[in-house]
């Protein structure tokens, strides 16, 4: 479990020209009383963000900040930031000020008691938020219905920017979308690895295309082939099992407490996850066998 007088909170900051809400954004992350480090990927931004950013950097309000020669996208920031995280948990903020970072110590509480491995912000499920696209829910809606159906979760936003991992899982993952994809790409690996995923709700406050959200419907209908990708063609991520908790019931001081029903469950879900890879590995190598007989 993690020890919640030592966490420390990585924060991932995907950036591409964010200018004019770059510093708040990071302003009101520091004001959040969690220990934390905040690392900035500039991906190729055109509008100044750039020398905000290093002025955050020289001023210390920043840890780390990772450049990007060329726009790579939203995944491609994510994982450039996650690769330089050192913290027990990772969570992705975006630059945009559509959420607010007073609410990370609620989202990550269940990964601090020990029940989640990776918790989702809901944006539907109750909290106050900005009314806008009524065409966007609807979407929103449509691919969280799908990916569930794909991952067998009951998630209500799949789509959400908030998702706090524990760091030995999220590096853990095989992630590879570059873009928007990386949220149903990062639900279909937390699913495959077993991960106990909460929800809890958030608040938001979107913004219009005038204010510069850039999300459209083109995105949408990638994040389509995404969780199909994600979810039945490989790679596939690797049952989880944390390093620092056992999965033996034996080791666990009380197998009739919660600790040891705990452990218990971990072992099962381990154990059923393996068995899927390696069922699915059965199922795929004929298929192999015959590409190759056919050249």
């Amino acid at each position: 479990m993690i020890r919640r007088q030592n966490m420390r909170l990585s924060v991932l900051m995907p950036v591409f020209n964010e200018g004019a809400t770059i510093a708040e954004a990071v302003r009101r992350l520091r004001e959040v009383p969690l220990d934390m480090e905040i690392i900035c990927v500039d991906d190729a931004s055109t509008d100044g963000t750039a020398a905000a950013l290093r002025e955050l950097l020289e001023a210390g309000v920043i840890d780390k900040l990772v450049v990007h020669d060329r726009n790579r996208g939203k995944g491609a920031a994510v994982r450039s930031a996650l690769s330089r995280a050192t913290g027990d948990i990772a969570v992705v903020q975006d630059a945009d000020l559509e959420y607010d970072p007073r609410e990370l110590p609620r989202l990550i509480e269940p990964l601090l008691d020990g029940r989640a491995d990776a918790v989702f912000g809901s944006r539907f499920r109750g909290d106050t938020r900005r009314v806008l696209y009524y065409w966007h829910s609807m979407g929103n809606n449509l691919l969280t219905m799908l990916s569930n159906m794909a991952t067998n979760l009951n998630l209500t936003d799949m789509e959400t920017c908030y998702k706090a991992v524990r760091t030995d899982l999220f590096k853990s993952l095989p992630l590879t979308a570059n873009r928007f994809g990386i949220e149903p790409e990062l639900t279909a690996r937390l699913a495959q690895a077993g991960a106990r995923i909460y929800e809890v709700p958030i608040t938001y406050n979107g913004r219009t295309y005038a204010e510069g959200k850039k999300i459209g419907w083109k995105d949408g209908m990638a994040a389509l082939w995404h969780i199909a990708r994600a979810n039945f063609l490989s790679p596939r991520a690797p049952p989880y099992v944390p390093r620092d908790e056992p999965v033996n019931p034996a080791a666990s001081p009380a197998i009739g407490g919660a600790g040891g029903t705990q452990n218990i469950d971990r072992l099962h879900r381990a154990r059923a996850a393996a068995e899927r890879v390696q069922m699915e590995a059965r199922v795929e190598e004929p298929v192999r066998r015959i590409d190759e007989i056919g050249g």
